[in-house]
């Protein structure tokens, strides 16, 4: 058995270690437990992967980013090296190996079935991050029966796939970031796109993020949200690759990458796409709008000149057709995730939705539970490296009271 303690955090990426920071400094006694290690959620990108926000938004509890490229993109390797050196550097108490399989509810708190053993705790914080479990449309089973299909978390390289054409199905961030590598590598690439929104990587010489920061952006609640579903939607397509630039389904187009209808299903050796790409591609546009409005409200809010804004390339996109299954060697599926509680044994303690019922990261149904990392936990910002430390602030002091 581990030790029992006081507090149990689940998760050592960033959400666990920034509830560590704040535990330690409040002197309250707690373990934190990942099924891998610290920073765990990082290594399964693929090897290219970088951040799509400038590295100055890294602001965890004593972990901000103290580099030398305030505004470059940390690539997979140094996000990890940061969080390990930080997690260092407070003596993290991290049992790694130590996954959690299922929690209960006793008379006296908590008790965890770890990887490691059983533990008991008054307290749990659950930080097992904003993205659990990949979305995979049901038709991905019915192509996996006749060509090799491979996840956005087990993609690695354009050299790990077969040779030959390649499918990538979804239109988000890891969908679009993908096929543009792909389509580097000299690849043949068709995309079958969801309906993301895209922004410009930088206006008036300015990376956009600051942008959105200054405009109150990252701060908007659930409430502002059209629906509770749309707390699940895909955040704005971007790269911060190469040393950023735009990224979306125009730039791709551009690029050489084909793309169709949103895939269907089979009809015989070929696949049946719906007639929606102009749909897709009119989704990506108007996010594009939308954020470039937003950058010159927050410019005349601020006193500054309105800002020249960057123009989407506004050549036509012809319609691939649907490709058949012969002429494909592999399919990546990054269709986005979906969050996955089903380690909580405890009726009701999330949503339709899959997210935690909760306020401010403490939960609604069960005492002693709590949140962090969370999509709309708060605010947008709370599964980012800019907010999470908010987040765990907040739970750490009340956890403290």
């Amino acid at each position: 058995m581990l030790a029992d303690t006081d507090v149990l955090v689940v998760g050592a990426g960033q959400a666990g270690l920034a509830v560590s920071h704040e535990l330690m400094r409040a002197g309250v006694d707690h373990v934190v437990v990942d099924r891998e290690r610290a920073g765990a959620a990082w290594y399964v990108r693929w090897n290219s992967f970088c951040l799509v926000t400038p590295n100055h938004t890294i602001r965890l509890p004593g972990g901000e980013y103290d580099g030398d490229d305030p505004g470059g993109y940390l690539p997979r390797e140094q996000i990890i090296v940061h969080l390990r050196r930080w997690a260092a550097s407070f003596g993290a108490p991290i049992r790694e190996h130590a996954g959690v399989d299922l929690l209960r509810v006793t008379d006296d708190g908590f008790l965890a079935q770890t990887e490691a053993g059983p533990v008991r705790a008054r307290r749990v914080v659950a930080c097992t991050g904003a993205y659990q479990r990949e979305r995979r449309p049901e038709v991905i089973d019915e192509l996996a029966g006749h060509v090799p299909v491979v996840g956005a978390t087990s993609y690695r390289s354009p050299d790990s796939l077969p040779d030959g054409r390649i499918l990538v199905m979804g239109g988000g961030q890891t969908a679009g970031q993908i096929a543009e590598e792909l389509l580097a590598a000299g690849r043949e690439v068709v995309i079958s796109p969801g309906r993301a929104p895209s922004m410009p990587r930088q206006v008036a010489g300015r990376d956009t993020v600051d942008w959105l920061m200054e405009a109150g952006f990252f701060e908007h609640t659930a409430a502002d949200l059209p629906s509770p579903a749309a707390r699940l939607g895909p955040n704005p397509v971007v790269t911060g690759r190469g040393g950023g630039h735009d990224l979306n389904l125009r730039t791709l187009a551009a690029a050489g990458a084909q793309l169709t209808g949103r895939v269907l299903g089979l009809d015989g050796d070929r696949l049946v796409v719906a007639d929606d790409l102009g749909v897709s591609v009119a989704a990506g546009d108007e996010g594009w709008q939308a954020v470039c409005t937003l950058v010159v409200e927050t410019a005349e809010r601020m006193g500054l000149l309105t800002p020249e804004l960057p123009e989407l390339p506004r050549a036509s996109i012809p319609v691939a057709p649907a490709p058949r299954l012969a002429d494909l060697a592999g399919v990546v599926v990054a269709c986005g995730f979906r969050p996955d509680y089903r380690w909580i044994d405890i009726p009701g303690v999330v949503d339709e939705y899959g997210l935690p019922l909760q306020r401010d990261g403490m939960s609604t149904v069960v005492p002693g539970l709590s949140f962090v990392g969370v999509p709309w936990l708060r605010t947008r910002k709370s599964p980012l490296l800019m907010g999470v430390g908010e987040d765990a602030t907040l739970v750490a002091e009340r956890i403290a009271a």
